[in-house]
C-alpha cells in the first residue's frame, strides 16, 4: 500500500492557530523576503565569531529549559542553532517554542561558534519566522520509503532523503559541468522545436498533439537531430543541445517516455574524432562527480579509465553463423533464427523489418552482457537511416554506440550528407512503415531538401542524460535521477 502523507484535524487545527498567533503579532504569517548574508553552505566556511544572516526550513527542534537547538535547512545543507532565554528575551523565546514547528521556514541573526561536542552553531541574538507550514514533514528517522510517494511528492524526498537530494543535486551540476565542456570546445548551445510537422530523427513512436490556432496535428520531437544538422548547413560549426525528448513507448528502469538528451554535431568531424570527444568528456562529468574514474554502480565496479571496442557486425555475424549483412529479407531471416533455436517464431512474429529483428536479437544476446565502458562500432546500413556509408564497404555505417553496465549511454556516427543516399534510406523507411513497422523513421523531405543545398562533413552524437546520471550517482532507475518524474 503506498505510503501517504497524513494529518489529522487536531494538528491542523493547531497548526492554523499557531498561524493566527503569528498574524496577531507580526501582521503577516507568509513573509515577502529575508535579507540573508550568506547561503548555508558558505556559512559553514566561515570562522567563529562572524556575524551572519541565515534562513531556510526547520528540520530539527530540541529544547533543553532555558536553552534550544534547532536545525535550518536548504538544497546546499543544514546548520545549527541555539537560542537561549536571556539572550533572545522570555518573550520571543516562549513564543518561537509555542509557535514555530519542524518544516517552518525562519530566518536567524546572530555570530558563528562551535559547542563543546564540536558542531558549529549559530548563536541567535533574534529570528524572524518567515513562513508556517501547514502540514508536518516526514517523520525524521524514516522519511519517505514508499517509492510512489517519493517520486509523487518529490520535494518531501528531497528534504527527507539525503542520498536521494544528492543523487538529484549532482545530476544539476553534472549538467553545468557538461554544458561547461561543450562551450570550451567551441560549441554554441541553440534551441530547436518540440513540437514538430514530423517528428524524425530516431526509431520511436512519437506523441501527437494538436495546435489550435493553426488546427493542425503535431508530433512532440523524438529527437532535435534533423534541425541541429540543418543548422550546421546553415554555417554554425558546432552546435549542440540540452533537449527534452518524447517517445511514446514502454517504460522501465532505463526508459522514461519524457526525457533528457544531449546532442551535439562538429562540422568537418567523422564518428572517430567523436569518439574520443564522447570518452573526454564522460572521463571529465565522472571524474568532477565522484573524484575517481573507477566507481560502484549497484554493486558492479566500473574503470572508466579504459574502454573497450567491439565491431558489431562481427560480433553478430559470430552469434548468427552467417553475415548479418546479407539479409534483406525479413522472413528469411525470422525463419533463421528459428531454425537456429534462438527464439520461437511466436517471440518474432510482430517484427516486421531487418533492422528491427536484429536489433532485437543484439539487446537480448550480447547488451546485457556488456558491462565496462565499451564502444560498438561498424553496423549494418539497414540500422540508421540518417548516418554515413562506410567508404571501404558500404553496407556498414561509419557509426558507434557507447554502452555500460548493459545500458546504451550514447550514439553517435559521421552524418549522411549525401542527399541521393537519404532520399533513397527514407523511402525505404517508408516502406516498412507501410509493412506495420511502428518505430522506423518518419521520412522528411524538408530535411532532404535542405541537405540537397549542401551538407559539409558531420559528426554528431546523442546522449542520455538520464542514464549516464543513473552510473554516475548508482540510482536503480531513471525516475531516481529526474527531478519530478512523470506519474499516472
Amino acid at each position: 500500500m503506498a505510503e501517504t502523507q497524513t494529518m489529522s484535524t487536531n494538528e491542523l487545527t493547531a497548526r492554523l492557530q499557531k498561524a493566527e498567533n503569528i498574524r496577531a503579532r507580526d501582521g503577516v504569517v507568509w513573509k515577502d523576503k529575508f535579507d540573508r548574508t550568506h547561503i548555508i553552505a558558505d556559512a559553514r566556511n566561515l570562522a567563529d565569531g562572524t556575524p551572519v544572516r541565515l534562513c531556510g526550513r526547520v528540520t530539527a527542534l530540541r529544547w533543553l529549559g532555558k536553552l534550544m537547538f534547532g536545525r535550518l535547512y536548504d538544497i546546499q545543507g543544514e546548520i545549527q542553532f541555539s537560542m537561549s532565554r536571556e539572550e533572545i528575551g522570555e518573550e520571543d523565546y516562549k513564543f518561537m517554542k509555542a509557535n514555530v514547528d519542524m518544516g517552518d521556514f525562519i530566518g536567524v541573526t546572530g555570530e558563528l561558534y562551535h559547542t563543546t561536542a564540536g558542531e558549529l552553531t549559530v548563536r541567535v541574538s533574534h529570528y524572524e519566522i518567515l513562513a508556517k507550514a501547514l502540514r508536518p514533514l516526514p517523520e525524521k528517522f524514516h522519511g519517505l520509503s514508499d517509492m510512489e510517494t517519493r517520486y509523487r511528492q518529490r520535494y518531501l524526498d528531497i528534504i527527507s532523503n539525503p542520498d536521494a537530494r544528492a543523487a538529484l543535486l549532482g545530476r544539476v551540476q553534472m549538467t553545468q559541468n557538461l554544458r561547461d565542456y561543450m562551450n570550451r570546445n567551441g560549441f554554441l548551445e541553440i534551441e530547436t522545436p518540440i513540437m514538430q510537422n514530423i517528428a524524425s530523427g530516431a526509431a520511436a513512436r512519437p506523441f501527437t498533439t494538436h495546435h489550435n490556432a493553426l488546427n493542425a496535428d503535431f508530433q512532440l520531437r523524438i529527437s532535435p537531430e534533423l534541425f541541429l544538422k540543418e543548422a550546421i548547413g546553415a554555417g554554425f560549426d558546432r552546435v549542440y543541445e540540452v533537449a527534452k525528448d518524447f517517445r511514446n513507448e514502454g517504460m522501465d528502469a532505463m526508459h522514461l517516455q519524457e526525457f533528457t538528451m544531449i546532442e551535439w554535431y562538429a562540422a568537418y568531424w567523422d564518428y572517430k574524432r567523436n569518439i574520443q570527444f564522447t570518452w573526454e568528456l564522460v572521463q571529465e562529468l565522472i571524474q568532477k562527480a565522484r573524484g575517481t574514474l573507477q566507481i560502484e554502480y549497484q554493486g558492479t565496479k566500473l574503470d572508466f579509465s579504459k574502454y573497450e571496442m567491439i565491431d558489431y557486425t562481427a560480433r553478430m555475424n559470430e552469434l548468427f553463423g552467417c553475415s548479418i549483412l546479407d539479409f534483406d529479407d525479413v522472413n528469411v531471416l525470422r525463419q533463421k533464427l528459428v531454425d537456429q533455436g534462438m527464439f520461437p517464431m511466436s517471440e518474432l512474429e510482430d517484427l516486421k523489418s531487418v533492422p528491427t529483428l536484429v536489433d532485437y536479437v543484439y539487446k537480448r544476446k550480447i547488451r546485457n552482457l556488456i558491462v565496462q565502458p565499451t564502444f560498438l562500432y561498424n553496423y549494418p546500413t539497414y540500422m540508421v537511416p540518417l548516418a554515413r556509408h562506410n567508404d571501404q564497404d558500404d553496407r556498414c555505417l561509419d557509426m558507434y554506440q557507447l554502452l555500460v553496465a548493459g545500458g546504451e549511454l550514447c550514439k553517435g556516427y559521421s552524418e549522411l550528407v549525401n542527399p541521393i543516399q537519404q532520399l533513397a534510406a527514407f523511402e525505404q523507411q517508408a516502406r516498412d512503415i507501410a509493412n506495420g513497422e511502428e518505430e522506423a523513421f518518419n521520412p522528411d523531405n524538408d530535411f532532404v531538401r535542405a541537405m540537397e543545398h549542401g551538407f559539409p562533413p558531420i559528426s554528431g552524437v546523442g546522449m542520455g542524460i538520464d542514464r549516464l546520471a543513473m552510473i554516475v550517482f548508482d540510482q536503480p532507475t531513471a525516475r531516481d535521477v529526474v527531478l519530478f518524474p512523470i506519474m499516472k
